[in-house]
């Protein structure tokens, strides 16, 4: 495509799609996975432009924009739980400016000249929700995506402070009180140190640590981290009468023994607010728990009710966040970092300087956008500001450098040196060398031997993580010849004869698979279980894929070459191929056609061919799928059929197979020794289907539909 065409100013309705992408992927990084990918500020950054542009032209708002809801999905390792109401988030505000323009908005809208506001500290944390009925703690939900959460009960119930009934003779009869989970900064050093003497990762910083404290899977791991409750609010009651202003609320909260914070301050209008928030970042660095700003809340419950709310926050409430501090340094290089995904990240390499209570000699550039847009150049005095108090930052240019040198993306990965791919309209670059690049080696190891990839039982991400140090795997074909390196392995500390044998065994299993299961083990960035499966359906061989792959880049060169216009560039590109699949578009094509485009991914998967790797063949059909929308979970071991082999069966005829049960599951195909499935699926009332019932089954809607 002519450069003219590929420099012209990007639409509102395209930027904004761009922006709610990016801001989805954020999201469910920070809130899904606790891995997040940028600073608080730069996605504050990024949300109030979206937000902007939606109330310029308020047809861009649609209804899965990150502006109408809250956080994430919650992962599927956890039971999803309605909330009772839904738990909001707030908007934020960074002046005194912004400050009195909502106090303004909220005396006009109640009609007053002057409001009283519950003020408290903006805890660091992660937000929880507790369900108590008459007193007894019998739910904790995370906020999820504010309707729905993750149940995680079992660890809540391991927090010391945290009371498991409330305290008082009368407790309402149903109560569901939210607050955050936090981790003190001197208990947060004592447990990194505890990890690193016991040769663990340490964690970041005290959210991090409080969020994957809480999401563990072992709730024995929960019960050793020392993390508190501080509750900030009631999302819903029954049974009895609570105080109608929030500040009033908090109190009665503590008369049950739900602790909040000492700093609760009732306050008057807009001086008040601005007295307590300057006390409170006065006061900032000498708490033990970490706050990144305050929290008012119009205090009279007439008021909340006369404000009422937009589609993702309260009207009445404000988080008054702190800025960033700030230093200028000198800009002496620029290095790219490979993160596990891929991404390319320059780094600064500073002269260094004290900056948020810590030196920094690194910070973070962003993506070449971010350079671009600042005109960074190694050379210049830059400004500095520790983001969000975690991730240091080069916020922008103090003065130009007499010698300067512009920041140039490399062509190769600077770690395994496969090409290096930015695809249209995204800010982030990225190594394509997925299968072989020892910076994304780990992930991509442990995501191939996971549960929804190859299920390799016994290969988790400890094993991984120390075969990788040892050097026995550098790739995924390794895995099936970790059979030649029996001997060692036997000798290794904590395994044995039988031990080995069952892994081997495991991997010996894994090779029998599904094309949809290996599609989705590669890794491919944007391509997760369902789009896995609808291309394995749509192109029934690996071969296919390949070749369409191949293809579309083929394409993609012709249409960059004739295109005078991007609207021509993406007309060409939609016609047929790779984006006549469900859900692919130029995005999710571009890293498909990447990734196979790279020589290196190509020879591994030839590789993992050669051990044996294989899987029955896709029956494509163009009759409508007959379990569509249907979730199956096969537990147990079948003699009739393998799990792998049913479970293709039953995604050709449109059924989501998983690996956890819930209501939302239709069939349970419990075989023989199913376990815990079986029984949960009776406890839900789930259909339970035996061998021969799944066979029934697969064999009407196959006739059916043939």
């Amino acid at each position: 495509m002519p450069n003219g065409a590929a420099d012209m100013a990007e639409t509102s309705v395209a930027r904004a799609g761009r922006l709610a992408a990016r801001l989805t992927e954020l999201s469910r990084a920070y809130y899904a996975e606790d891995a997040p990918e940028v600073s608080d500020a730069e996605y504050d950054r990024l949300f109030r432009e979206l937000e902007a542009l939606e109330a310029d032209e308020p047809s861009l708002i649609t209804p899965d924009s990150p502006t109408q809801r809250v956080g994430a999905p919650p992962a599927e390792s956890f039971d999803s739980v309605d909330h009772a109401t839904p738990m909001l988030s707030l908007a934020n505000c960074f002046d005194d400016e912004e400050l009195a323009e909502f106090d303004r908005r909220a005396r006009e809208g109640v009609g007053t000249e002057a409001l009283a506001y519950c003020a408290e500290p903006k805890f660091d944390g992660t937000a929880l929700n507790l369900r108590y009925e008459a007193g007894v703690l019998v739910r904790a939900t995370t906020r999820g995506d504010g309707t729905t959460g993750e149940d995680i009960t079992t660890n809540a119930r391991t927090i010391r402070n945290l009371p498991l009934r409330l305290a008082g003779d009368t407790p309402p009869a149903v109560i569901e009180i939210r607050g955050e989970v936090v981790l003190a900064r001197s208990r947060f050093d004592a447990l990194n140190a505890r990890l690193e003497a016991a040769g663990q990762k340490a964690f970041v910083n005290p959210r991090n640590a409080a969020s994957g404290s809480l999401r563990q899977l072992d709730s024995r791991i929960t019960a050793e981290r020392p993390l508190a409750f501080m509750g900030y609010g009631i999302g819903h009651v029954d049974g009895t009468d609570v105080p109608a202003g929030l500040y009033d609320q908090l109190m009665q909260l503590q008369t049950w023994g739900i602790s909040i914070s000492p700093y609760v301050e009732r306050v008057e209008g807009l001086a008040g607010c601005r007295a307590y928030y300057e006390a409170m970042a006065e006061r900032r660095a000498d708490l033990d728990i970490e706050i990144d700003g305050v929290v008012f809340k119009a205090d009279a419950a007439s008021a909340r009710a006369e404000l009422g709310f937009v589609a993702r926050a309260p009207r009445w409430a404000i988080a008054r966040k702190f800025p960033a501090e700030e230093t200028t340094t000198t800009l002496n290089a620029v290095e790219f970092q490979v993160g596990r995904t891929g991404a390319l990240t320059p780094v600064a390499k500073l002269d260094p300087v004290f900056v948020g209570g810590v030196t920094v000699s690194n910070a973070t550039l962003h993506n070449m956008d971010e350079i671009a847009r600042k005109d960074v150049r190694v050379g210049d005095r830059v400004i500095v500001r520790r983001a969000g108090d975690v991730i240091p930052e080069v916020k922008a240019v103090a003065e130009r450098g007499v010698d300067t040198t512009p920041i140039a993306l490399p062509e190769a990965c600077p770690v395994c040196g496969s090409a290096v791919e930015r695809v249209a309209g995204e800010a982030v670059a990225r190594c394509t060398g997925g299968l072989v690049c020892p910076a994304q080696r780990r992930e991509a190891l442990k995501h191939f031997a996971s549960r929804n990839a190859l299920d390799i039982e016994g290969l988790g991400d400890r094993q991984i993580e120390a075969f990788v140090a040892e050097g026995l795997l550098e790739t995924p074909a390794d895995i099936f010849r970790l059979h030649a390196h029996r001997d060692a392995l036997v000798a290794r500390e904590g395994y044995g004869e039988k031990s080995v044998a069952n892994l081997l065994a495991s991997i010996e299993a894994a090779k029998a698979t599904t094309l949809a299961r290996f599609i989705f083990a590669l890794g491919i960035r944007e391509v997760g279980q369902t789009m896995a499966r609808d291309l394995a359906l749509h192109f029934a061989t690996l071969d296919g894929l390949r070749e369409e792959a191949k293809a579309y880049l083929a394409r993609a060169a012709e249409a960059e070459a004739s295109a005078t216009t991007k609207a021509d560039y993406e007309r060409q590109m939609t016609a047929e191929g790779l984006q006549t699949v469900a859900g692919v578009g130029q995005r999710v094509a571009r890293s498909i056609a990447d990734f196979f485009a790279e020589q290196r991914n190509r020879d591994v998967i030839d590789d993992l061919l050669a051990e044996g790797v294989h899987w029955p063949t896709v029956n494509v059909s163009s009759t409508p799928q007959p379990l569509a929308g249907q979730t199956v979970v096969l537990t147990g071991t079948m003699t009739t059929l393998t799990r792998e082999v049913a479970g293709a069966r039953l995604e050709a005829l449109g059924a989501r197979v998983t690996s956890s049960v819930s209501k939302k599951t239709d069939y349970v195909v419990a075989g023989d020794k199913a376990g815990s499935k079986k029984d949960k699926a009776e406890k839900l009332g789930v259909a339970l289907l035996d061998e021969q019932g799944l066979i029934d089954l697969l064999t009407q809607h196959e006739v059916g539909a043939s």
